[in-house]
């Protein structure tokens, strides 16, 4: 469940928990406690239970209540029950106090430079929670650090502007205002200060066009089409892990009487450092 719906049911007096489990550990490991309840955690392993992350990032759980096998499975219990360990197959972390962050899939996470297992959507999501940011893609697979695209939502962040007299003409130009790029800075720290620090955002570009399924940049239900993104935006993306400060691109918007208008622009590569926009 998100955050924000998370933090609406607690606003409203629903003492609203989450848990984890699986059906090898039958059902429930970790549970929210009444007044240690976090939007961002399943809570603290429920007693009896062992918990460790293994180096691979997966989640491993151990307890009298995990399963003897799969029945007449013999290849996949060897595979998911090792040494007594449950290997869950999901990603996750724990924080100082021992909750438990559950990421996403081990098999839908990427790892930095450094080894560390993330999950682009995870991030993403959290992201996407600000009411000013309508779309993001995250990188950071074999990278130094992590970075994203991000899209300014046009309604919420076009109102922002009007509201402080800063007049714009097209998306494009919205996106490309240094204050806009302020307004979304004060977003992504507020998103970094939730992670830890290696899977902080450092950089970011707001991306001069909305992505849209018309041009394959998502399916048809939202989802971000990465791959496609990464290679048709290639310049930008190299920019984000190369130090440059601007990227000079070519956007080409079509209309619905079917002309066509091509527009060259620089756009910026901001650099979180410190709290300031480098």
């Amino acid at each position: 469940m998100g955050p924000d719906v998370f933090r609406f049911f607690h606003a409203i007096g629903v003492n609203l928990k989450q848990i984890y489990g699986q059906t090898e550990i039958i059902g429930i490991a970790f549970v929210h406690r009444d007044g240690d309840v976090r939007h961002d955690t399943v809570g603290l392993p429920i007693p009896g239970t062992e918990v460790r992350i293994s180096e691979e990032g997966e989640i491993l759980l151990r307890s009298d209540a995990v399963s003897a096998g799969y029945w007449e499975r013999p290849e996949a219990t060897a595979e998911t029950f090792r040494d007594g360990w449950l290997h869950t197959g999901d990603a996750g972390y724990l924080t100082e106090d021992g909750h438990l962050v559950v990421i996403d899939r081990l098999s839908d996470v990427m790892r930095t430079e450094r080894g560390t297992a993330f999950s682009p959507q995870f991030v993403e999501n959290k992201l996407k929670f600000s009411p000013y940011i309508k779309e993001a893609v995250v990188f950071g697979d074999r990278k130094p650090y992590l970075a994203a695209f991000l899209n300014i939502d046009p309604q919420t962040v076009g109102k922002w502007a009007e509201d402080r007299g800063l007049a714009y003409t097209t998306y494009l130009d919205l996106s490309l205002k240094p204050e806009v790029a302020e307004l979304i800075r004060k977003e992504v720290e507020r998103v970094n200060a939730e992670l830890p620090e290696e899977l902080r955002i450092r950089r970011f570009v707001l991306l001069y066009k909305l992505l849209d399924a018309d041009d394959e940049e998502l399916t048809r239900t939202g989802k971000v089409r990465r791959g496609h993104i990464a290679k048709k935006y290639a310049s930008l993306v190299e920019a984000l892990y190369s130090g440059a400060k601007e990227v000079e691109v070519e956007a080409e918007y079509r209309y619905q009487d079917g002309t066509v208008q091509r527009v060259r622009a620089g756009v910026p590569v901001w650099d979180l450092e410190e709290g300031v926009l480098a």
